[in-house]
């Protein structure tokens, strides 16, 4: 499918979310349909995900994001690194509109995407910022620290280490489970679990690796 065709997306993201056993209302499940649509129409021109079929964009994307949502549960103000094209930030300020979501990403281009979604999409509890994590300094550091895809889990915890509260954790989504890259983790950080995840549509590994600081 090249073209947008609403009804039929609508479809398959309903199935998705009914498999996944998630609380999304109606007003949530346009706003994910919303963005998905605004990400179809900057794709062509921004470059903001290699896929370019919408119905793969809701599996890959959308339901990729959605599979991990639970386990942000308890998390209050979360930051998700190298967000790019919103991959899961946007769609966490969707899901948990009472969490305080920040973006951060290198980027204009998708900065500048993330914006434009949050002022569509009115999402209250969303930042944005265009700059290197490792020189991102907040009033309030974050219980929860997210990517997607991003790095290596060293650099990854690296580069943020500094916007972490204290008794937070990382969330990092990925493909297979990288025990390569545990290994390689700096001494003061620990992997706690490693999460399977079943996104429906996806013939393809996905793992949450939680990792905490050592006490």
């Amino acid at each position: 499918m090249k073209h947008f065709d609403r009804e039929a997306l609508q479809r398959l993201l309903e199935e998705g979310i009914g498999e996944l056993d998630l609380q999304v209302s109606t007003a949530q499940r346009t706003q994910l349909m919303d963005y998905l649509a605004l990400m179809f129409k900057w794709n062509s021109v921004y470059n903001l995900t290699s896929l370019r079929d919408p119905l793969q964009m809701v599996t890959h994307h959308l339901l990729d994001s959605l599979a991990a949502v639970p386990a942000f549960d308890g998390a209050s103000n979360i930051l998700d690194v190298g967000s790019g094209g919103g991959l899961p930030g946007i769609v966490l300020a969707i899901t948990r509109p009472d969490v305080k979501v920040a973006m951060i990403d290198t980027v204009h281009k998708k900065t500048a995407f993330l914006t434009q979604v949050k002022a569509e999409l009115g999402l209250m509890n969303a930042t944005v910022y265009t700059m290197r994590v490792e020189q991102l300094q907040v009033s309030e550091k974050f219980d929860v620290i997210t990517s997607r895809a991003f790095a290596d889990l060293s650099d990854f915890v690296d580069w943020s280490g500094h916007l972490l509260a204290e008794g937070g954790r990382y969330i990092a989504l990925k493909g297979v489970a990288p025990e390569d890259e545990r290994q390689r983790l700096p001494a003061q950080w620990k992997v706690t679990g490693v999460q399977a995840l079943q996104v429906p549509r996806l013939e393809a590994e996905r793992h949450l690796v939680f990792i905490e600081r050592q006490a």
